[in-house]
């Protein structure tokens, strides 16, 4: 067993050896044309009719906070691609708790209000009319069965 693990260890030890003391092929270099596109570091400047599209399309959502109902996570357009809650797919969910969006209300003033589907009063309604259903069905079963 020894000697086993002594041959392993020697192997390894050559394999390394010579992998770091092989010759390295000489780099190549390749010519680069220089770009002509300017960084913009600080943002290209818009004109009037680039600010009153904007103002016009922020004119049709929500300016308010949009909170998530499960963890309080506050919506924020700049971390999110720049994106309004509303052009946000059926598939966004919070970055925080990973809640889905119909999970999302509108916050106004210290007021968390509504979400996007009405809340969870349809699930309430449909659960508690199953139960009702269910208790209707086992004492018909008790007393016809």
């Amino acid at each position: 067993m020894y000697s086993l693990s002594k041959i392993i260890f020697s192997l390894f030890m050559l394999f390394t050896a010579t992998a770091a003391f092989s010759p390295v092929a000489p780099a190549t270099r390749s010519v680069s044309s220089v770009s002509t596109t300017s960084l913009n570091v600080f943002g290209k400047k818009k004109t009037a009719a680039q600010k009153a599209e904007e103002e016009a399309r922020a004119a049709q959502f929500w300016q308010g906070e949009w909170v998530c109902k499960d963890c309080g996570y506050i919506y924020n357009k700049d971390e999110c691609a720049g994106m309004y809650f509303e052009e946000q797919g059926a598939g966004f969910r919070c970055p925080q708790c990973s809640g889905p969006r119909r999970r999302y209300a509108k916050k106004v003033g210290d007021v968390v209000g509504t979400t996007l589907d009405g809340g969870d009063a349809p699930i309430l309604i449909f659960s508690f009319g199953g139960v009702i259903a269910t208790i209707a069905f086992g004492i018909w079963a008790v007393e016809n069965l």
